[in-house]
């Protein structure tokens, strides 16, 4: 709430929207709570169990999810929070598209491996409601915005994973009569999270294929959409099976209560996604979503790490506090008095609300620009657009790393007990882990942004952000408040420093094109921790309003502002000043450390032992 409100002022900006009219502090307040109640009550309690009991194949056509995902489930579908943020023509309740993040967010805490299951279905619904025929979205929409059928995504193959020019399925037109306009689908897809399962009927795949007149690369590439059951056009009644097999579900380290699938399609029954050999274009818009989920999963990772460990390091005793006893009548001290314990502690507390505020951000961005396709403002849609694009890979890459390091350092608080089962540090962990590397791994984004996002677009967009953070700093540069105007000038030349940086690297690559990508991840997370350091100065600045309104009118929460402007100078000092140092230093080293080493010269022996 102190983010909805304080920070980001949600009210205002959806009374700005045309989705957002219905949107005042009473309903948004009634779905914070309905959302609480949902991950307390249904959610969180799974968890741990579903970790455990992992998820069953039955046969081909039969998974069963963990005990009681069918049931909560049910619950949620019934509520009709899927369609929460998705277009009234079809089903939908009309809300803003970040209503349905503030819950989506709060549900990946309690139970990320549930929420893939409706997570993954909205970005197959956002898909469809973008590039999809009036048909496709009058057949399916509907009881995907019910919740009904779940979505995937179908991508990667046993010989590609992010090298989708390599995408062997095929399409081709179908031979039978009373399937006019549908295409046979042959192939194999595998690391597909949520491909079957018992929640509900139907699952709609979204597939990407090549018809016979494709070329190659991913110029080549269509997009289909593949139900697991086919439907009677009539009643809407599932028939069928569909040729989609499930071969066997992936072994794998976390995310034990969600299906990872190797899917066979063996001549199953599709329905092409917009334009022929435009499908990676098309489910570029499924990417994103998933790429925006999979942050909120790092967020996600930090919170719950942060939840399990405070009351912990309040309570397990260790040694004395190096400053004096702070429990003289104890054998010891809490080891929350210990610098180290709470260094790992306010990590976890700033990556957790800091990337939540990052994330709301950049919902609120979305919900301008689908307001702006509303209204027919093409232009202001597309500026949007590109800031989103801008925004994504800093989301996805830096907040999947810091949620994997805070989960990490959560284990590290508990010490031996964080790596016993029964605590469960280790299953954030576990869980976490895959977050930085599916839906293109670190690198990837990297490459993304500073190739795709800030080189090939003359440094415009990072001209742009870094031009709004010194906008956002210009007010408190000669604050009184003397922690505020300290913090401002330390953004303020952190964004200037990090434009420099882009001017050095541009100049490099061209004399040195390995400089690009060597310098991409540094650069990532370099302007990961500008982005957090900025989120935390607005906190700190509404956090420092509220402490400034008149004695007694916050008298019960002047703990929780100050505990915003502690955190706030944490970030400051112990992470955006030493960690921006280490990159800016990462970033203009050589890169012929990097390089020169000849392939054949990394082993003597070459590795032979690894295969057996």
């Amino acid at each position: 709430r102190f983010l909805l409100y304080d920070v980001h002022d949600v009210t205002s900006h959806y009374a700005s929207l045309q989705s957002g009219q219905q949107c005042d502090r009473e309903t948004l307040d009634l779905v914070v709570d309905a959302s609480a109640a949902l991950c307390t009550d249904e959610l969180a309690p799974l968890n741990a169990a579903a970790d455990r009991e992992g998820c069953t194949l039955i046969d081909a056509h039969h998974i069963r999810t963990p005990s009681g995902f069918k049931a909560a489930y049910d619950r949620y579908r019934e509520s009709g929070w899927q369609g929460l943020s998705f277009p009234e023509e079809y089903g939908g309740q009309g809300l803003p598209l970040s209503l349905a993040l503030v819950q989506s967010e709060m549900m990946a805490a309690a139970n990320w491996t549930f929420l893939m299951f409706p997570g993954l279905s909205k970005g197959a619904i956002n898909t469809l409601l973008a590039h999809g025929s009036d048909e496709l979205k009058q057949r399916w929409l509907p009881p995907m915005l019910s919740g009904e059928f779940t979505g995937t995504m179908c991508l990667t193959e046993p010989q590609c994973g992010s090298d989708l020019g390599l995408v062997t399925t095929r399409a081709v037109p179908s031979s039978d009569p009373s399937l006019t306009g549908s295409y046979a689908i042959s192939g194999t897809k595998i690391f597909i999270s949520c491909g079957d399962h018992d929640l509900t009927e139907n699952v709609v795949h979204c597939v990407l294929a090549r018809l016979p007149d494709a070329p190659a690369g991913t110029k080549g590439l269509s997009l289909f959409l593949v139900p697991k059951r086919l439907v009677d056009e009539s009643s809407g009644a599932c028939g069928a099976l569909n040729g989609v097999n499930v071969r066997r579900i992936e072994s794998k380290m976390g995310c034990h209560g969600s299906p990872t699938c190797e899917l066979e399609f063996d001549g199953a029954c599709g329905w092409l996604i917009g334009e022929p050999h435009r499908g990676l274009n098309h489910m570029f818009t499924f990417i994103n979503t998933s790429r925006v989920g999979t942050a909120v999963q790092g967020v996600a990772a930090a919170e719950l790490a942060f939840q399990k460990c405070l009351p912990y390091a309040k309570e397990r005793r260790s040694m004395r506090a190096l400053s004096g006893a702070k429990d003289p009548d104890r054998e010891a001290d809490r080891i929350i008095h210990h610098a180290p314990v709470r260094s790992m502690l306010l990590q976890m507390k700033a990556v957790a609300e800091g990337g939540r505020s990052m994330l709301y951000e950049c919902a609120m961005v979305a919900d301008l620009m689908q307001d702006r396709e509303r209204s027919g403002d093409v232009a202001g849609a597309k500026a949007l657009d590109e800031r989103l694009g801008f925004l994504t890979p800093i989301l996805k890459g830096f907040l999947t790393e810091l949620g994997k390091e805070a989960a990490d350092e959560g284990m590290q608080l508990w010490g031996g007990h964080g790596y016993i089962v029964d605590n469960r540090l280790e299953q954030i962990y576990r869980d976490v882990r895959i977050a930085s590397l599916w839906e293109g791994t670190t690198q990837i984004q990297a490459l993304d942004l500073l190739g795709r996002k800030v080189l090939l677009q003359k440094l415009r967009p990072i001209n742009e952000h870094c031009a709004g953070l010194r906008a956002a700093c210009a007010p408190l540069l000669l604050s009184s408040d003397a922690a505020l105007r300290r913090h401002a000038w330390q953004l303020l030349w952190a964004s200037i420093e990090w434009q420099y940086l882009t001017l050095r690297i541009a100049a490099r690559a061209r004399s040195d094109r390995d400089a690009v990508s060597a310098a991409s991840v540094p650069y990532l997370m370099y302007g990961g921790y500008v982005s957090l350091a900025a989120h935390w100065l607005k906190m700190e600045a509404s956090a420092a309003s509220a402490l400034a309104q008149p004695a007694g009118s916050q008298a019960e929460a002047r703990g929780f502002y100050e505990a915003k402007r502690h955190t706030s100078a944490f970030v400051f000092e112990q992470l955006l000043t030493p960690r921006c140092a280490a990159h800016s230093a990462a970033i203009l080293a050589p890169t012929s450390s990097l390089m020169a080493m000849r392939v054949e010269d990394f082993s003597y022996d070459q590795c032979s032992w690894v295969d057996s």
